[in-house]
């Protein structure tokens, strides 16, 4: 069984006991959280696709670590204007263990 769930602006592939990094949600580690915006449940040969959810249908999720990613270097130039920027980012991200999928009932 698996589900497409939508977070932080993008869709993840999911199935019970995946590790998923995602855009960084409220919780400690350890917490459990609800991810209510599913967008299609596949469980072997039925497939549920939600317009734009899928009405009842919810995934949990454990939350293994609060994390950053990796540095970004933002660099702007225009050219023989002696004009340039660089600067960083590193953007907080939430580890997430998937542990469950309720589809509609």
């Amino acid at each position: 069984m698996f589900a497409v769930i939508r977070t932080g602006g993008k869709q993840y592939k999911v199935a019970s006991g995946d590790v998923i990094r995602v855009e960084k949600l409220a919780g400690e580690p350890g917490a459990t959280i609800s991810l209510d915006d599913v967008l299609m449940v596949s469980d072997g040969g039925s497939t549920s696709v939600g317009t734009p959810v899928v009405a009842g249908a919810s995934v949990t999720a454990e939350v293994v670590a609060q994390d950053r990613g990796p540095k970004i270097i933002v660099f702007k130039k225009k050219r023989r204007q002696n004009y340039r920027r660089k600067n960083g980012h590193r953007q907080d991200l939430t580890v997430l263990r998937i542990t469950g999928i309720q589809a509609s009932a």
